[in-house]
């Protein structure tokens, strides 16, 4: 196996892919790639079909997927602003790539896979199935495909996210194959010999203590361990210091255990969802999630000290429980994440090479990042979302839910 990632900032299209895929072609050593993903800012606009048709020309074994991105990632490298193209390739023998576009309705289609193969997205892979998805926001119902794709794939690692750089539909691109799509998403199902470990860091601490939820009606928090949980809410406002009361002002958020059969977890593995509103006459929070009585819960808050502490603790997690250097990775960042965040450039891309080591990684800044928590995949938002992949070891990669974390 072997991977290579690379970036142009070049203003002409034409020039920026031939510019990138010369760079990704010397990383290769000439190896035509199986997989290729292309990352394109709107800067673009004006020639992503004829991205699309160089490469079926210059990669013509490999898959094409890829979309618009309002910033890309490419050579361990983040371009937030101005023009950018990423392409990322692997060379992936032993490996079946499944490739497949949704419609606006969720209905899946089969696309032609690497070397031309025709193989049938849906249909259950011979090993260890893991998927990659990238989707409209204005046209896709993604949540709900998520659900459905989870159902159809249990316990397989599902990672992606969702385009960017449009602001509304029919703006943005999804490339599949030697399809330019405008509406819903593409993908494509990962099986054979490949591993894939799937990290997500949500960029979130928590405040207070756990609590159970005793009393809700689907997203509407109504109590916590007994007590109306807005109250809970302002009695935990007032004991925080100066700096979390402003922090909560305008990002606390809602951490939520999923698996209910664990005594123990770490904070990093809640589902972090947004507080969206209060009551004041029944004492009740809305909240971005369905919620369920008894589920362990804290509230949680958000900023770039917290976003660094959580993704650092994930990458050392995942170099511990893994140690083999990765072969390449791709990474999903929210566009609320990056320099706007961190106040720096190439924040979350450095802290990767600087606990796992160099590798071939590429991705975007999406408008939504998809991964799994607690053995179920969600959309996130503010959200780093990793998939790094590696060689599988024999049969006992086989039902591998890719997870770290």
């Amino acid at each position: 196996m072997r991977w290579a990632s690379t970036l142009s900032r070049q203003p002409r299209a034409a020039a920026a892919f031939d510019e990138a895929s010369s760079a990704l072609e010397q990383q290769l050593e000439r190896t035509p790639p199986d997989l290729l993903l292309a990352f394109v800012s709107p800067d673009h606009a004006s020639d992503y079909e004829h991205i699309a048709a160089q490469a079926a020309r210059r990669f013509e074994r490999a898959l094409l997927v890829g979309c618009t991105a309002g910033g890309v990632i490419g050579g361990a490298q983040e371009a937030e602003e101005g023009p950018g193209l990423s392409l990322t390739a692997g060379v992936l023998p032993g490996a079946v790539l499944s490739g497949f576009r949704v419609d606006s309705d969720s209905s899946l289609h089969p696309v032609a896979g690497a070397q031309g193969r025709p193989d049938r997205a849906g249909a259950a892979p011979r090993r260890g199935p893991k998927l990659l998805l990238l989707a409209d926001p204005f046209t896709l119902d993604v949540p709900g495909f998520i659900e459905e794709i989870d159902g159809a794939y249990p316990g397989a690692p599902k990672f992606g996210g969702l385009a960017s750089g449009g602001q509304g539909p029919m703006e943005n691109r999804l490339f599949i194959g030697d399809e330019v799509l405008r509406t819903g998403g593409v993908g494509v199902v990962f099986s054979g010999d490949v591993a894939v470990d799937t990290l997500i860091a949500q960029g979130c601490r928590p405040i207070g203590t756990p609590m159970l939820v005793t009393r809700c009606q689907q997203s509407l928090l109504q109590e916590l361990d007994g007590r109306p949980a807005m109250l809970v809410l302002s009695e935990l406002y007032h004991s925080l210091g100066p700096r979390d009361r402003e922090l909560m002002q305008q990002s606390v958020f809602l951490g939520l255990e999923l698996r209910s059969e664990e005594v123990e977890y770490e904070p990093s593995e809640l589902l972090v969802r947004n507080v969206l509103g209060a009551d004041e006459r029944t004492g009740a929070l809305a909240v971005g999630a369905e919620l369920r009585p008894m589920t362990v819960a804290q509230f949680m808050l958000r900023d770039a000290h917290s976003a660094e502490e959580d993704l650092r603790r994930m990458l050392v997690r995942h170099r511990h429980a893994s140690p083999d250097r990765p072969a390449g990775a791709l990474l999903f960042s929210c566009v609320g994440r990056g320099a706007g965040l961190f106040g720096c450039a190439d924040h979350d891309t450095s802290l990767f090479e600087e606990q796992l080591g160099p590798a071939p990684l590429g991705g975007f800044f999406c408008n939504g990042e998809i991964g799994p928590v607690g053995g179920t995949t969600f959309l996130h938002g503010y959200t780093s979302a990793f998939a790094i992949f590696r060689e599988a070891r024999g049969g006992a990669e086989t039902g591998e839910t890719g997870e770290r974390g």
